[in-house]
């Protein structure tokens, strides 16, 4: 881990009196108006984007979002909830979550499986859950609340009104129901229902904004709060729509994360550098006036720097591996290795930001260094994939 700076040495000085985590499973990073995307509306992100610090280049190492959620939380035993001290609560809506944080009161919300989207919002899966977990903080008796929302992989139950209102009047009327599609996107797949998905896809994320409002603004002033996803949902760039098996593109792997600090530090900034979930969990350790236990090469570089300078050490690379495949990611590339392929596929950072231009044929030299790498990371070898030099080229060194 990096040298903690002189401000967080001090200890309590630096520390979070009380935070809020806020971990979301399909929230993509690339859908989200505070990283560009100019037609979904989500205020109450986009104004706690103003609060705070908006990490750009946050990319997971795999695909396992519970191992998401436990680095974003300082690793393994989730050493921030003792670092920040005092009670924890903990409000999620899958089982597999209500023991992640040891000691924490917890609550379970589980979500329900809709057929048809909600007559309400306030019946819908979010309201349900953010609504317990706004009690929770507005109750005040916790220095740390997690809560996780999983229902973005489990059902689209929105009211009619959200996604209609994404619907031109000449645009086909969207998808039906409220499932959650899963299914192979092909050059036959109809672009109508690829559109109309996302428009639904669109409506369900501002219902989540809506009824994630409340939650922030239950964490008044001096809360430290984290708001950030664990894992992308895939809307159909490359060749799947819904929670299908999807090599790790950065539809799939590119996260977002905003992280507001109590004391008012850093608000309305970004951070353009690579990092990775880990990193984010080093921060908040660091924040807490904790330090952290040294990791392997993929994990734990605290960025708290950001907040005592101004200033952090972004990664020259995130090694991203999963059973569909393995990524090599740097500031200028983009590696890609499916499992099933026969080579490397290759994207120009940050031009190509949807992957699109494969260009593998037409830059050879990067690919026979960033393609060795991911087949090394295929194999186990994570030190080589994580350590070995990059050249200028490879890196995206100026």
């Amino acid at each position: 881990m990096a040298d903690h700076d002189a401000e967080t040495q001090t200890g309590r000085a630096a520390a979070i009196e009380r935070l809020l985590v806020v971990t979301i499973d399909r929230l993509p990073a690339w859908i989200l108006p505070a990283y560009g995307a100019t037609w979904v509306s989500m205020p109450a992100l986009d104004a706690l984007a103003g609060r705070g610090v908006v990490f750009d280049g946050l990319v997971a190492t795999g695909a396992d979002p519970r191992q998401t959620v436990t680095d974003l939380l300082g690793g393994a035993g989730t050493p921030v909830a003792a670092a920040v001290g005092g009670p924890a609560a903990t409000v999620v809506d899958h089982a597999a979550y209500a023991d992640l944080v040891a000691g924490a009161e917890a609550r379970c919300v589980e979500p329900r499986a809709a057929v048809l989207p909600a007559d309400a919002e306030d019946r819908t899966n979010l309201a349900r859950l953010f609504d317990a977990a706004t009690g929770v903080v507005a109750a005040g008796r916790h220095a740390l609340v997690w809560c996780h929302a999983a229902s973005l992989g489990v059902a689209w139950d929105a009211p009619a009104e959200f996604r209609a209102a994404y619907i031109d009047p000449d645009d086909p009327p969207p998808p039906a129901g409220a499932a959650v599609p899963d299914l192979a996107v092909t050059a036959d797949t109809d672009p109508d229902l690829v559109v109309g998905l996302r428009h639904v896809f669109a409506g369900q994320l501002t219902l989540l904004d809506r009824r994630l409002a409340p939650l922030l603004e239950a964490a008044g002033a001096g809360w430290t709060i984290l708001v950030a996803g664990t894992r992308g949902m895939p809307l159909g760039l490359h060749g799947r729509l819904g929670p299908g098996p999807l090599a790790p593109y950065g539809e799939l792997v590119r996260l977002p994360a905003i992280l507001v600090d109590g004391r008012g530090r850093m608000a309305a900034q970004r951070f353009g550098g690579l990092a990775t979930p880990a990193d984010i969990g080093a921060t908040l350790l660091d924040l807490a006036g904790a330090r952290g236990t040294p990791a392997d090469p993929g994990h734990a570089r605290s960025l708290a720097g950001l907040f005592a300078h101004g200033s952090a050490t972004p990664r020259d690379r995130v090694v991203v591996t999963t059973a569909e495949g393995v990524a090599v990611r740097t500031p200028a590339w983009q590696c890609v290795l499916p499992t099933a392929a026969p080579r490397p596929r290759l994207f120009a950072m940050p031009d190509d930001f949807f992957e699109r231009c494969d260009v593998a044929d037409r830059c050879p030299e990067v690919v026979e260094e960033l393609g060795p790498l991911a087949e090394a990371a295929a194999a186990g070898d994570l030190a080589r994939a994580w350590t070995a030099g990059l050249s200028p080229a490879a890196a995206g060194a100026d």
